[in-house]
């Protein structure tokens, strides 16, 4: 007969997951003990915390955590279908919350009012994604839209596509964000370049063009705070 799988229960009842959680909350917990307690059970040889730590190192770190796929998951021993799509859903479930906006209007009264509606959103992509919030008089975003996805340059990024999208849900202004996928949120002279050109297309057709942000990992530069616009 073969031996059960190691579960948590053969863990020192002092070094135990979930009992740590219970006893001092969800922030003492490394990201190792937080995915073991997702998955459970182990493997024969190895309890869920060492499982979920060889998770960790192949994904390296918690950006490409977030991007790896259920058939990436189960390359890891100890992983089967169900372990994998459990843990994809709680990866999904938590960029949601995170993303989660409040009931009622949002409004934009700063930079780091949009960074932070949007900061969950972007900081994990792979790709730069370019994306804007349109507003209406009294700064509450009425719409928000995702315009081109891929490297940042003129020929994606048109002022035509901004304001086309602009006009059409009725915005009087407008801000503009997107990513940059190495975490660094130091602007090129490409976002520069893109950001002059779209704030000069805005007074022609009269909306504003309020700010440019640039996303990082956890960080953000603003256009406007730094001169650039």
């Amino acid at each position: 007969m073969e031996p059960a799988a190691y579960t948590l229960r053969d863990i020192p009842h002092d070094e135990r997951p979930r009992e740590r959680m219970m006893q001092y909350g969800a922030d003492a917990l490394s990201h190792a003990e937080l995915l073991a307690i997702l998955l459970r059970t182990g493997t024969r040889q190895e309890s869920a915390v060492h499982v979920a730590q060889r998770i960790l190192n192949r994904a390296g770190d918690l950006r490409n955590l977030m991007d790896l796929s259920v058939e990436e998951l189960m390359q890891t021993k100890g992983i089967g279908m169900a372990k994998a799509i459990q843990l994809k859903a709680g990866f999904e479930l938590g960029i949601r919350v995170s993303t989660a906006r409040r009931p009622g209007p949002v409004a934009i009264r700063s930079p780091r009012d949009a960074a932070d509606l949007l900061m969950e959103q972007l900081r994990y992509l792979k790709k730069e994604h370019f994306v804007c919030l349109f507003l209406n008089t009294k700064n509450h975003i009425i719409a928000q839209e995702t315009l081109s996805i891929g490297s940042l340059n003129a020929s994606i990024v048109h002022p035509r596509e901004v304001f086309r999208a602009a006009i059409k849900c009725s915005s009087a202004s407008v801000v503009c964000a997107h990513n940059h996928p190495s975490g660094d949120p130091a602007p090129s002279p490409e976002d520069i370049q893109i950001t002059q050109r779209l704030c000069e297309a805005g007074q022609i057709v009269g909306i504003d063009v309020l700010d440019h942000l640039v996303i990082g990992d956890g960080t953000f530069v603003s256009l406007k705070e730094q001169g650039l616009m």
